[in-house]
């Protein structure tokens, strides 16, 4: 983070070319974490679609007052934290990964867990889920997961 005044013009001109040297290093985006393809595009859909609810679940599960610095630093580094958040958020973010893929077209469950980068495990667990609440089914003639 950076702060200049409005007469730093030079000082402005160096920090916007620092910041762009930065961003040419890095790289395209998902390469520097080794996610490329559809495995980012998926990501990058289920994000998006997940963003009002994340919104509403900060504003009504994880937002918490606290009277020191100390307070919050202990909750949310609590497993109490950890659960919390992947009940509300990870494992959803996982569920519309696998629901934008499908949408794309129907998988096996193998090739869900390759796409996503998830294990079979943890695919077979969400497509369960998933198949309860009517967003996907599997389609006996094909052998493949589809989106509802």
């Amino acid at each position: 983070m950076e702060w200049v005044s409005a007469s730093q013009g030079i000082r402005f001109a160096e920090i916007m070319n620092d910041v762009s040297k930065r961003i040419k290093e890095l790289g395209p985006l998902g390469k520097g974490e080794g996610i490329e393809g559809n495995g980012l595009k998926f990501k990058l859909k289920a994000v998006t679609d997940l963003l009002p609810y994340i919104k509403l679940v900060e504003r009504e599960r994880l937002r918490v007052r606290f009277a020191t610095d100390e307070e919050y630093a202990a909750f949310f580094a609590s497993e109490e934290f950890d659960r919390l958040f992947r009940e509300l958020i990870a494992d959803k973010l996982a569920i519309s990964r696998i629901v934008a893929a499908l949408r794309e077209r129907p998988l096996s469950t193998g090739e869900i867990s390759e796409e996503l980068g998830l294990l079979p495990s943890e695919v077979s667990v969400y497509l369960k889920s998933s198949a309860r609440q009517g967003l996907v089914h599997f389609d006996e003639d094909r052998k493949r997961y589809v989106a509802a």
